[in-house]
């Protein structure tokens, strides 16, 4: 019976760790701003200023093929329009740095963490599964004991 109850504790604690994962959903940045955006006299330094860059999201370039081209380069490249197979575009500005970042959530206080796991009605909906597993598979009368003390 003491080993099941360790099982139970982990598993709680599996499913709060997980609740609480804080990730951010990948983003599909248009660069210079629309459809068939990249194209001469748009400032994409101005563009890019204006973005926030995470990993996970996504860049998209609509252009021409037949008159411009996509090039990943390093910042000596960048800096000078080393372009190699470019053809000439990085001289009228059609170039953008981009600076990724790793998501940081906003701190959680304990409070607020206690409101948050209150009131997400996923964690709770994920709560009362697992008891009505455990209410299933091990021990009836106990598994309801367990979901009164906690709702």
């Amino acid at each position: 019976m003491q080993n099941l109850w360790i099982k139970l504790a982990c598993l709680v604690l599996l499913m709060v760790t997980v609740e609480n994962t804080h990730s951010r959903e990948p983003v599909l940045h248009r660069v210079g701003g629309g459809r068939y955006s990249w194209k001469p006299n748009v400032n994409f330094t101005d563009w890019a200023i204006d973005e926030q860059f995470f990993v996970g999201g996504w860049l998209y370039f609509g252009f021409n093929k037949q008159l411009y081209s996509v090039l990943q380069v390093n910042e000596t490249s960048y800096t000078n329009c080393i372009e190699g197979t470019g053809r000439g575009y990085c001289f009228k500005r059609m170039k953008v740095a981009i600076f990724v970042r790793n998501y940081q959530p906003f701190p959680i206080t304990n409070g607020s963490l206690l409101n948050k796991v209150s009131s997400d009605s996923n964690f709770q909906a994920k709560l009362i599964l697992l008891v009505l597993i455990l209410q299933v598979y091990y021990f009836e009368s106990i598994a309801f004991l367990f979901f009164y003390i906690l709702f």
